[in-house]
């Protein structure tokens, strides 16, 4: 099928999903688990000759570590698309109303966009997280994965799609393209694509973001920073770090960079570096760090300055910084908005940091891999947006869904209006809201 006739699919597919009830998209994420399931040996085989060979083409371990999909990810991507379809449905929900007049009562009302495009790199459990929200929300999608996950997509795409489809969705609902001429193509078609979602590296974001003619949603950084503040418990801080940056380093919310408060540094340090070269990870140390802590295995002087850096592996940046107003605005400047964690005893700190660090997360003693829709409690991740329009921070099922204006009237006239034979009431309805619009 040609990429122009399987966008002209989905778009119909999405006017389609209008009239899905919940009952059959909740019915479509049990049906694909089921099948998931049932078919992990087909996954399996698929993915293995994937990885096999990538590892024999030389890519970085980071990519081969996402590129992995094996009975982990697979109870992963289950527990997901569970989790969805135990929650509400986000479509049709009064989320304002108002009665304008008597008789004449307007609302916004939840819909979903239309048809996502999903563009990734390297990670098949996205497919299966994306296509688990645009069931749920109603949309229809179209799939683009990259040639390194090739057999694995093709594989999660036909057993999840025919899932669907199964339950009660519209044929074309789920879309899948393979080549980069037809993501090309995919990408020029604004006139189906309502929203595309880019999940990958910087250099692939800010190109799909640069060339596509449909909206783009998405980040193009995951600089994300750990504060150790003067008053911070160190062992608390220690693990909080180490969590942060080792627990899975490919992550685009794993910390990149440790700023620690020259009050506690002398103490501070030496702990934090112990623990972080115990996880395997190795530093790169400001001048004031590196003369502190002194040359080791693993161990750089970093002063070049910058420190906008995404290593997406075992290695971290730290600086020593003077004060909380210093820590901030060295944030603001370097990150990259994406989550950000300050460790400290002092509320007031944590207040001020969580007040005037400008990105979409901000922790207070808690690791930076919080930063995920699943853990959020969204029932899974669309991606995670450091913009500030329509979505921010990780996104889950509200990040798919737009909203309609409905105005319920009597044969009302602009015209009593304007000539003053009536007046609008303007009256907010807050009983009506968060409920299902019925009209």
């Amino acid at each position: 099928m040609r990429t122009l006739d399987r966008a002209s699919a989905g778009a119909s597919a999405a006017k389609a999903m209008l009239t899905v009830s919940r009952a059959q998209k909740d019915e479509a994420l049990r049906l694909a688990a089921a099948r998931l399931r049932g078919g992990a040996a087909t996954v399996f085989a698929a993915n293995a000759a994937d990885v096999a060979e990538a590892r024999a083409a030389g890519l970085p371990a980071a990519i081969l570590s996402r590129l992995e999909y094996g009975e982990k990810k697979l109870g992963e991507s289950l527990a997901m698309l569970e989790a969805l379809a135990r929650l509400p449905d986000p479509a049709g929900r009064v989320l304002e109303a108002r009665r304008l007049d008597s008789g004449l009562v307007l609302r916004r009302v939840s819909c979903p966009i239309g048809l996502i495009a999903l563009v990734f790199e390297s990670r098949p459990d996205a497919l299966v997280q994306m296509a688990g929200l645009a069931a749920k929300s109603g949309n229809a999608i179209i799939v683009k994965g990259g040639r390194e996950a090739e057999r694995t997509n093709r594989a999660l795409a036909g057993i999840v799609g025919e899932a669907g489809v199964a339950a009660g969705l519209p044929p074309g609902w789920l879309g899948q393209v393979e080549t980069r001429g037809e993501v090309a193509e995919l990408l020029a078609l604004d006139e189906y694509v309502d929203l595309v979602i880019p999940r990958g590296s910087n250099e692939f974001v800010r190109s799909v973001m640069e060339t596509s003619r449909a909206p783009v949603l998405g980040h193009a950084d995951g600089v994300c920073y750990v504060y150790v503040h003067g008053d911070a418990d160190i062992g608390m801080a220690a693990r909080v770090v180490v969590d942060s940056k080792a627990q899975y380093p490919a992550a685009c919310n794993a910390a990149e960079v440790l700023l620690v408060d020259a009050a506690a540094a002398g103490a501070a340090l030496p702990i934090l570096a112990s623990a972080l070269e115990g996880a395997g990870v190795s530093l790169e140390l400001c001048p004031v760090a590196y003369a502190a802590l002194g040359p080791g295995p693993g161990r750089s002087l970093k002063d070049d300055g910058d420190w906008s850096v995404e290593y997406l592996g075992l290695r971290m940046a730290v600086k020593v910084v003077d004060s909380l107003a210093g820590a901030i605005e060295h944030i603001n400047r370097f990150g990259s908005g994406h989550t950000d964690a300050i460790v400290c005893a002092s509320p007031e700190a944590a207040r001020r940091f969580m007040d005037e660090v400008d990105s979409a997360s901000v922790y207070h003693n808690a690791s930076t891999r919080f930063a995920d829709g699943y853990r959020y409690g969204l029932g899974a991740e669309v991606g995670v947006s450091t913009g500030k329009l329509h979505a921010r921070g990780p996104m889950g099922l509200d990040g798919l869904m737009t909203y309609k204006w409905r105005l319920e009237g009597d044969g009302h006239l602009v015209a009593d209006y304007a000539n003053g034979n009536k007046a609008f009431e303007h009256k907010d309805l807050p009983e009506m809201i968060g409920g299902r619009d019925g009209s």
